[in-house]
């Protein structure tokens, strides 16, 4: 990487970083801000895959009133907690994770959530980027979190060319300095969400354009 390339990183990161005091931030970000709690950003990443923020924050208040940690849990039956997290996406499927959730925890490792990602990998419903996501937000700790708008927009940019998201995080943890990790699924994910949509993004009131080079932009807004 040229030194070019690495100034206008630290440049894009300082602008969107900026920028995303215009817009809500992603519901994991606001779930740890409520409860500055590792436990419950795991629950809450889990309950958020594949919903609208909107849903998983009225699953999230829901839950949270009957369980404030994960060996709570325990006292649920799968169909109370099925109850309580619907509509969420695929709340069944949800509902049996975090019910064997406290099991696996206690079984693997002695009760304590693990702040490594191959180990938060082994618990039910855990894949990596919610692992990444659990160790940035609940943990504070450098980590890449990459789901699809940090999987797209980096690509958009013209930082990298990757084919998958386990990809794209190990690229960038080459190219992108550790000190922006913990930031950088959230200001992604809110300039995604908001301005850089996967079609017809909006390039107009972009505040990064002069340093994108629009790869596979189509049309724009």
């Amino acid at each position: 990487m040229t030194n070019k390339q690495e100034k206008e990183i630290e440049i894009v990161i300082k602008i969107l970083k900026k920028h995303l005091q215009n817009h809500q931030l992603p519901i994991i970000e606001l779930i740890e801000e409520q409860t500055d709690d590792p436990e419950k950003v795991l629950i809450g990443t889990i309950l958020s895959a594949r919903t609208k923020d909107e849903v998983t924050a009225s699953a999230v208040r829901k839950l949270f009133k009957k369980v404030n940690k994960i060996s709570d849990l325990k006292k649920l039956s799968e169909k109370e907690i099925q109850k309580l997290i619907y509509p969420v996406g695929f709340y069944k499927n949800k509902a049996k994770y975090l019910k064997q959730l406290p099991i696996t925890l206690e079984k693997e490792f002695k009760g304590v959530l693990p702040d490594i990602v191959e180990e938060l990998i082994k618990l039910p419903g855990v894949g990596r980027k919610t692992a990444n996501l659990v160790i940035a937000v609940g943990f504070k700790k450098p980590a890449l979190c990459i789901d699809i708008h940090c999987h797209r927009i980096p690509q958009r940019i013209g930082w990298l060319v990757s084919k998958t998201p386990y990809e794209t995080e190990m690229k960038l943890r080459k190219k992108l300095p550790k000190k922006h990790w913990m930031i950088f699924n959230t200001i992604f994910v809110s300039f995604g969400q908001n301005l850089c949509r996967p079609v017809s993004p909006y390039c107009s009131k972009c505040p990064i354009k002069k340093y994108c080079k629009r790869i596979g932009v189509k049309t724009t807004r």
